[in-house]
């Protein structure tokens, strides 16, 4: 009797224990970063705060709020045939959530708390500074130094080569060689909205004495499509180094030559691994830095008016070279560079889309003749960087993904383009082109506006 007693309570131990573990398989099946049984729950706690009038904008409730629409819509993108392998998941993340505010399908709360939420914490400048640090600091440092001297070869050649092929297609198509030359090919290679369209407006509106106003509307779609064709080419160009391995270096600008002598007299100690354990406080060092030289910029821009990613680029470049860095905080900072590569990525393509993408402007490029100028255009800046980086001893898959930085929409359009083409390790040289390159792009069209006016 008591034997079969004890069977059963065994018994019922093991239902038990597989019951659990059948829960525990369930828990660890997500969407995106989410596991599975807080889908529903956060989909109806959203609901919850939305029927009450009150759906906060803190950190708090827009962490899971934004988390949830961003790997949605990348899980959408990620099911679709074809879209799936050219960066399906950075566009729907991106695109399909801007729609959703323009066919007013989305939540107005939602849309709301969204942007607040964007533009108070501005946190795609703190994603960018961690992503920037994060990869510099961990990068070794002779693939560092060469890589940021040979960049700059495909990057011009493309922007001058593009600038010819885009103005005379325009001017093809009947579009007038001058109105296609500075109102879609310049704004395109300007670096995005901010740093490029509005003050390209700006300068477009004192030389041709016309309303700011207007010539920004007129010339943000092309910077918008530009940024949308980049995207998908360099998700397609993914596709491509899969399909033929020889061509990339799977997020390495260039082959790593061994017997350096920078490899093995100067950086052997600090590329050494440190032999302890990462710990969160020397991954929270490493996280405080980033912000820090963010910092730093954003106190040289406000004296200068150089712009602050630049600066923070350049000083974690120099920290870098002066092997300023342990071993143990480099480790660390490759964590924070895993961490808001692999988890904070779409949630801020997502916030993006809702608060910084309008559809309308998207779409109102939609005439035959601009759509073909605006592809002619970005595919000019990455054959050329693809053909030029080969010649120069640079991967061509990345040095063509880095010269479509170059005509994306600013830092959010270099998250999406790494994004879609899974390269994120890319993002300081992606800077280099989007700030340098546009700021130049800029200031040459101005001059050259001028002196034709």
């Amino acid at each position: 009797m008591g034997g079969t007693a004890g069977q059963a309570a065994l018994v019922g131990t093991r239902s038990a224990g597989e019951g659990l573990r059948r829960w525990w398989r369930l828990v660890d099946r997500s969407v995106g970063i989410i596991p599975l049984p807080l889908v529903p729950i956060i989909f109806a706690l959203a609901a919850g705060f939305i029927w009450l009038g009150k759906l906060p904008a803190d950190l708090t409730t827009m962490i899971p709020v934004i988390a949830l629409g961003a790997y949605a819509c990348a899980e959408i993108g990620r099911r679709i045939p074809i879209l799936r392998n050219i960066g399906g998941s950075a566009i729907f993340a991106t695109f399909l959530p801007s729609y959703l505010v323009y066919a007013h399908i989305l939540p107005v709360p939602v849309i709301k708390a969204v942007t607040d939420f964007t533009k108070q914490t501005n946190f795609l400048y703190l994603f960018i500074c961690c992503i920037i640090v994060g990869s510099i600091l961990s990068m070794q440092r002779d693939v560092l130094i060469k890589g940021f001297l040979k960049v700059f070869v495909p990057l011009g050649v493309g922007s001058i080569c593009a600038g010819i092929v885009g103005t005379t297609v325009g001017w093809a198509l009947g579009l007038g060689a001058r109105h296609t030359l500075f109102f879609i090919v310049i704004p395109i290679m300007g670096g995005g909205i901010g740093e490029g369209a509005l003050p390209l407006s700006l300068g477009y509106a004192s030389i041709l004495g016309q309303k700011q106003g207007d010539i920004f509307a007129e010339i943000l779609p092309a910077v918008m499509l530009g940024g949308l064709t980049a995207i998908v080419a360099s998700g397609a160009l993914n596709y491509i180094g899969k399909r033929f391995p020889h061509l990339t270096g799977e997020g390495q600008l260039q082959p790593i030559e061994h017997g350096d002598a920078l490899g093995e007299s100067l950086i052997a100690e600090e590329e050494r691994p440190s032999g302890k354990p990462i710990d969160a406080k020397t991954v929270a060092a490493a996280g405080l830095t980033a912000i820090t030289l963010y910092l730093l910029g954003m106190m040289v821009q406000d004296l200068t008016g150089f712009p602050a990613p630049v600066l923070m680029l350049f000083a974690a470049v120099a920290l870098k070279l002066m092997r300023g860095i342990s071993a143990q905080l480099r480790e660390g900072a490759g964590v924070v560079y895993k961490f808001f590569s692999q988890c904070v990525t779409y949630p801020l393509l997502f916030a993006i889309g809702v608060a910084l993408t309008p559809w309308d402007k998207l779409i109102a490029v939609l005439q035959p003749a601009i759509l073909i100028t605006i592809v002619a255009t970005v595919f000019t800046i990455m054959g050329t960087g693809f053909v030029v980086g080969r010649w120069v001893k640079l991967y061509p898959i990345e040095a063509a993904i880095v010269n479509a930085c170059h005509s994306g929409q600013g830092g959010t359009g270099d998250v999406a383009i790494l994004t879609a083409a899974n390269r994120m390790e890319l993002m300081p040289f992606a800077q280099i082109a989007t700030r340098i390159g546009g700021a130049i792009t800029v200031t040459v069209a101005l001059l050259i506006l001028a002196r034709l006016s």
